[in-house]
């Protein structure tokens, strides 16, 4: 009844989202002590189950304040902080606007499935095209720009940046499925007393 009263930015899930975010955006692609970077996926997902722009913008705040702390009290390079940094916002929202595009598929048919798989994979491919272009051109990083080396740096960067995105976007997916069934199939005598 309450989760019915509260407007979609503030349910539980979406706290959820921003608490997967908070948790792995230390590095992008992990390291020995800390997962990699969910905040593709948490941007898609909040798009595809919430959609409203005022959870878009409390998960960019959130993205900058965590990188502010990460880069100031935690010892993590600045060395992605550039004037590129702004261009973050394009490349979520290309992620959020794909989930939204998905909210119209929601019934868990095959065909369904497989097109919201393929607009993820388009929106993080146009995320990245975004992001990693943004910053090789205006970061100051690269002063002799030419495609060969941008070439070799997608070959680099664009695997990781798509699978672990398809491996989080997957992973809360299917958790939120199972436990939307869980609490379905349950009769409701079963069920604990308030």
């Amino acid at each position: 009844m309450l989760s019915k009263l509260l407007p979609a930015q503030l349910k539980p899930g979406a706290f959820a989202l921003m608490v997967v975010m908070a948790a792995t955006r230390i590095h992008h692609f992990g390291d020995t002590v800390s997962l990699p970077d969910a905040s593709l996926a948490v941007f898609f997902l909040g798009g595809l189950w919430f959609g409203g722009i005022t959870l878009f913008i409390a998960l960019l705040l959130e993205a900058g304040l965590l990188d502010y702390v990460a880069i100031s009290h935690f010892g993590v390079s600045d060395y992605c902080v550039s004037p590129a940094y702004v261009f973050l916002i394009p490349c979520y929202a290309a992620l959020w606007f794909g989930g939204r595009y998905c909210k119209q598929f929601s019934d868990r048919k095959a065909s369904h499935l497989a097109l919201h798989f393929g607009i993820l994979v388009a929106s993080v491919s146009v995320a990245f095209l975004i992001s990693n272009g943004s910053f090789y051109l205006l970061s100051g990083r690269y002063p002799d720009n030419n495609w060969v080396e941008y070439s070799s740096r997608v070959m680099m960067y664009y695997p990781p940046y798509l699978k672990y995105t398809l491996i989080y976007s997957a992973g809360l997916f299917g958790l939120v499925q199972f436990f939307k069934q869980l609490t379905t199939s349950t009769p409701e005598s079963e069920l604990p007393k308030a």
